[in-house]
């Protein structure tokens, strides 16, 4: 099969990103066509790939600030021309799907999510902390985009969700089903540690970022008087280090080599906020660290209660210390944690999303 990638934009390092990486060693001759690529913020490894931009990588800003330009996507991902393609994989979380193919041409779209900032623009931009002049430019132009999000997805032929949470906004924004195939993570690079390493510490790592409720989660462990360990950087580390007492202790930026050294000797791994998926989480139980989630999103598909974590339901501070206070009084089988984590891993990605593509290649040949 003549196979083609389609992205969103390269302009940040994510779980979208991630995903990418793993598509393109699957499919290392496919072409990759996105919006916009800035190199100088990309993994220098990424100048080997054949990738293609559209018209707005060389408008003003747009690599910087790609929200500026959110009328034009649509524009720029009809554009691309995929006549000689057999098949095509979008990976989503914005426009990419709207791309138009031949009936010849196979369309499979891996949805991290339906086009949040269109389906829950309220949220996004209180959780984005997007400039008022910004929100308020945009708004005119929501209608449009999500007649046209709506619309476009008509046109990818199948569609593979990331969980259950996604699927369900799938089903809800653009009248179409899904199969489930969790994204890929490398279980591989994490042990458990015996017990006497384990170190009285709970941990966090990710992005620090308003919406991941890092400051609800800070306040309930200055009550508690409990260490907590933030690893990671973002833009909002400065207001949460002015919101912490003595207790916690921001590690900042972990390099891979020491990341799995970090989670496994943590008592246990929080996830106070609202992800799609949620890769961290799954590199915690991989170590053999259970994980304490808020009940919402990918933390549904991959937290066993009481197996492999809790879930707490109130996203408060008093919710929060209340499922850490449960968590102490229960007993953890590092073990079966790990087995947990193993079903994520990234080869089993890879042979799910490979049987789906050669089942649907094989039907779509036949209609």
């Amino acid at each position: 099969m003549k196979t083609a990638l389609v992205h969103d934009w390269l302009n940040q390092i994510g779980g979208a990103e991630d995903v990418l990486e793993v598509l393109v060693d699957m499919y290392p001759q496919a072409p990759l066509y996105t919006s916009i690529y800035w190199q100088a913020k990309m993994p220098n490894h990424w100048l080997n790939w054949d990738i293609h931009t559209s018209f707005i990588n060389r408008l003003p800003f747009a690599q910087r600030v790609q929200q500026i330009y959110f009328p034009l996507y649509p524009m720029a991902f009809d554009a691309f021309d995929f006549r000689d393609f057999d098949l095509v994989l979008s990976n989503k979380s914005g426009f990419c799907h709207g791309i138009i193919t031949e009936p010849e041409t196979l369309h499979i779209c891996y949805c991290l999510t339906p086009t949040r900032y269109l389906w829950r623009y309220n949220q996004y931009t209180e959780q984005e902390n997007m400039n008022i002049w910004l929100q308020r430019g945009l708004i005119p132009f929501l209608h449009y985009l999500r007649v046209w999000d709506r619309l476009a997805a008509d046109r990818v032929d199948h569609f593979v969700a990331i969980s259950e949470a996604v699927r369900r906004r799938i089903v809800k924004y653009y009248r179409r089903d899904a199969v489930i195939i969790y994204p890929p993570v490398d279980t591989t690079r994490f042990e458990p540690v015996d017990s006497h390493q384990v170190e009285d510490y709970y941990l966090f790592v990710g992005r620090l970022v308003p919406y991941r409720r890092l400051d609800l989660l800070i306040e309930a462990f200055n009550k508690m008087k409990k260490p907590l360990f933030i690893a990671g950087s973002g833009r909002d580390r400065e207001r949460l280090e002015a919101l912490s007492n003595r207790n916690i202790n921001f590690l900042g930026f972990v390099p891979d080599e020491d990341l799995p050294g970090v989670i496994a000797k943590a008592k246990a791994f929080i996830w106070p906020g609202e992800e799609d998926f949620g890769i961290a989480p799954i590199q915690a139980m991989a170590a053999g660290r259970p994980v304490i989630a808020y009940a919402a999103g990918g933390a549904m598909d991959t937290v066993i209660p009481e197996k492999t974590g809790v879930l707490f339901t109130d996203q408060t501070v008093s919710g929060m210390q209340e499922a850490v206070e449960y968590f102490e009084t229960l007993k953890w089988k590092p073990d079966e944690i790990k087995k947990h984590a193993s079903q994520f891993d990234t080869e089993i990605f890879k042979q799910k999303l490979n049987s789906f593509i050669e089942q649907k290649f094989e039907e779509h040949g036949k209609n």
